[in-house]
């Protein structure tokens, strides 16, 4: 038995590791050599390539692939565990340096943020080489201590033992830390290139793009006006046009985007090297290369661009002939491996999904080149700089304080306080909480974390700043949703769309007054409540069947056109919710005096949005609803919000506001369960808003006191 040993590249390793399967979809490692215009050779490193080429025994069917496969690796609310569990809820902090004298910090916070809801501790440990995370069950009866959860991350020897940090102002630097593991949002260079350009100089030259060009970039984001712009910039100038007057921006599961594109880039014709261009585009991790001209023409190549940043090119190329992208990564050989593998053929005839392909496969790429020892060498000095200099800060005022809270450095970690500090303690944990919240507010609205709740809005402004719409509208609103870029508006003039600078459209009139409304356009439909006392009832109607009826002006209708929209068994309805986290299902549950009705709308596999889709449907989209079950209240609900279960299996809940109190209500069994009771005689209740962390729901219930 003979061994040979050989050094080897990362991803000849890498290579190995995964097998055939890595080489198969993932590419091969190739010497990428090219000449530049006066023939010289120029050798520009190992790139891996991935063209969606397979073996001739793959078991794929070419151009196709699973949708499911298209993810996100290691996202943030896997990855990003002090913003999502500890800020802004009570916790634990602790500080020490180990064998070495190397300083560390340890996290520890009680939570039962998981889908069994079973309580358990999330600890952190920040050290120079990283961060480390473990979760440990809790136990009523067996006491946790912070040696045992060091002893479990392996650190059971120290040169100074761990104590505990009260200062509240703990948490920005800990926040700072974990900052280190990467940007939650995106730069990435477009660069535009015509057919036979073989040089950066030739691409980076081009003042302007084709018409294919312009279409492919409004299929990535929207163009938006760098002057003013206030949300994540992308080191762009948003001040003096310096960079351009405008630019590509968008925002995908969370993540703000910004595309360095090269003919929005300021052009200079005294310089041939066109350097402002190259000095944005040169330093992105991650550049998209659009290409012009057939598949017989020169190959693009990593060669072709001078740049020591750039680690993964992502070629696209378009073909007028059916319509279709097709796409080539090469990514520099230290890179680890990313999804998704593309498709064999790697070409997309739809264009929404080449575009969320292409959006995750260079989010993930960035985030694996941030792995290679280049990138991972300055992080860790980085993070070793800060946990330092923290740590210097932090051991002259811990030596100051010598109380009976310190004594808790090796005791429980969630210990009862003595009684002549508990109120001390508590006012403490006020403050140490109330300063967490601020700063998770204050984090998410300068979009230094992936927010569910962003919107690609061109006015990006902070959660409670309103954006006037239309300043002179001459009709009392009753209610009113968006619908696309326009708003839908009941008046008592009737139904109106409006749109910012255009005139409004009247869509029904004032004989059918609504007052509540959802557009969901996902699933092509408007539910709206008439409200008439006994005569009120609930109707739906195609968003679609609405828009052709603005687009040929053939009728503006009124209540008696509705008929047919009527929902069976909601004559008298007061109040509805739906369900706004829905996904495959969409759940309706309709208040009449104390009696709610659940009612759903019937999954069907195949009725995604599409021409064919909405020309075979029929105009009322009622048979597509069923009743599902009746639940008796104690009294009619002034509030009413769906709230959906971590399984949806029995265990989805109705929140509804009546008297003095909050109840939730089982929607399987009809329990109802005391939520929040109000200590006053007159209250108004507002609402009861349903929020989603990573699919976990909260409540933000919302009233005021009368006096």
């Amino acid at each position: 038995l003979m061994k040979h040993f050989y050094s080897r590249s990362v991803s000849e390793d890498l290579g190995c590791r995964r097998g055939d399967f890595s080489r198969k979809h993932y590419g091969s490692v190739e010497l990428l050599i090219s000449s530049d215009a006066d023939g010289a050779i120029q050798r520009a490193g190992r790139f891996r390539v991935e063209n969606g080429s397979s073996g001739e025994n793959t078991d794929y069917t070419p151009g196709t692939w699973h949708r499911t496969d298209v993810h996100l690796e290691n996202p943030e609310y896997h990855t990003r565990w002090y913003f999502k569990y500890f800020l802004g809820k009570v916790h634990q902090n602790y500080i020490g340096t180990d064998a070495e004298k190397n300083p560390f910090f340890l996290s520890v916070v009680l939570s039962d943020q998981n889908n069994q809801r079973i309580p358990q501790y999330h600890s952190i440990l920040w050290r120079k080489t990283g961060t480390q995370k473990i979760c440990l069950p809790y136990s009523p009866t067996k006491t946790l201590s912070v040696k045992s959860i060091l002893s479990a991350m392996s650190l059971d020897k120290f040169e100074k033992s761990p104590r505990e940090i009260f200062h509240p102002e703990i948490q920005k630097d800990l926040l700072v830390l974990e900052e280190q593991e990467g940007s939650v949002n995106f730069k990435f260079g477009v660069l535009y290139a015509k057919d036979g350009q073989l040089t950066d100089d030739e691409m980076f030259s081009n003042e302007t793009g084709s018409e294919s060009f312009q279409r492919f970039l409004h299929l990535l984001g929207d163009t938006i006006t760098l002057k003013g712009w206030t949300g994540y910039r992308g080191g762009l100038d948003t001040k003096n046009d310096t960079t351009g007057t405008y630019s590509i921006y968008t925002i995908f599961q969370g993540h703000e985007i910004m595309f360095h594109v090269s003919t929005m880039l300021p052009y200079s014709r005294e310089n041939k090297q066109q350097v402002e261009r190259k000095r944005h585009i040169g330093n992105d991790i991650v550049t998209i290369v659009f290409q012009e001209g057939e598949e017989s023409s020169p190959a693009f190549k990593p060669s072709m661009i001078r740049s020591h940043f750039t680690h993964i090119f992502a070629l696209v190329r378009y073909s007028k002939q059916n319509d279709s992208y097709r796409l080539k990564i090469f990514s520099e050989e230290s890179v680890p491996l990313f999804g998704p593998p593309l498709p064999s053929p790697p070409v997309f005839t739809n264009h929404q999904e080449f575009r969320d392909f292409v959006l995750v496969k260079l989010i993930n790429g960035e985030k694996a080149t941030l792995e290679t020892p280049t990138f991972s060498q300055k992080r860790q000095r980085t993070l070793d700089m800060l946990i330092r200099s923290l740590y210097q800060d932090m051991m002259p005022d811990l030596h100051k304080v010598n109380n009976m809270l310190n004594r808790r450095s090796f005791s429980d970690v969630l210990p009862e306080s003595p009684k002549s500090t508990r109120k001390k303690e508590e006012a403490r944990q006020a403050e140490f909480v109330r300063l967490g919240q601020a700063l998770k507010l204050k984090t998410t609205v300068k979009g230094d974390t992936a927010a569910n709740l962003a919107t690609t809005s061109f006015c990006k402004k902070e959660p409670w700043e309103s954006q006037s719409f239309c300043s002179n509208f001459p009709h009392e609103v009753v209610c009113a949703d968006s619908w696309g870029q326009s708003l839908l508006v009941s008046t008592d003039a009737g139904i109106l769309l409006i749109d910012d600078g255009q005139p409004s459209v009247q869509v029904f009139d004032k004989t059918l007054q609504i007052k509540q409304m959802h557009v969901l356009e996902a699933l092509d439909l408007l539910i709206a409540r008439t409200d008439k006392g006994k005569d009120s009832r609930l109707l739906v109607f195609r968003l679609s069947a609405v828009q052709k009826d603005i687009e040929t002006k053939q009728i503006i209708r009124s209540k008696y056109d509705c008929r047919e929209n009527k929902l069976e068994r909601t004559k008298g309805c007061h109040l509805y919710a739906i369900n706004t986290h829905h996904g495959s299902e969409l759940r309706i549950v309709v208040a009449i005096r104390n009696k709610l009705l659940l009612v759903t709308k019937k999954y069907n596999p195949h009725c995604s949005l599409t021409s064919s889709s909405v020309l075979s449907s029929p105009e009322s989209p009622v048979e597509e609803f069923q009743y599902i079950r009746e639940i008796c209240l104690s009294d009619p609900p002034v509030v009413m919000t769906l709230v959906d279960g971590p399984t949806g299996d029995s265990d989805n809940m109705i929140c509804v506001a009546y008297r003095h109190q909050f109840d939730l209500v089982n929607e399987s069994t009809g329990e109802s369960y005391r939520l929040h009771h109000i200590e006053t005689n007159k209250v108004n209740f507002v609402a009861a808003i349903d929020v989603y962390e990573d699919g976990e729901a909260g409540l933000l219930l919302c009233y005021n006191c009368k006096c």
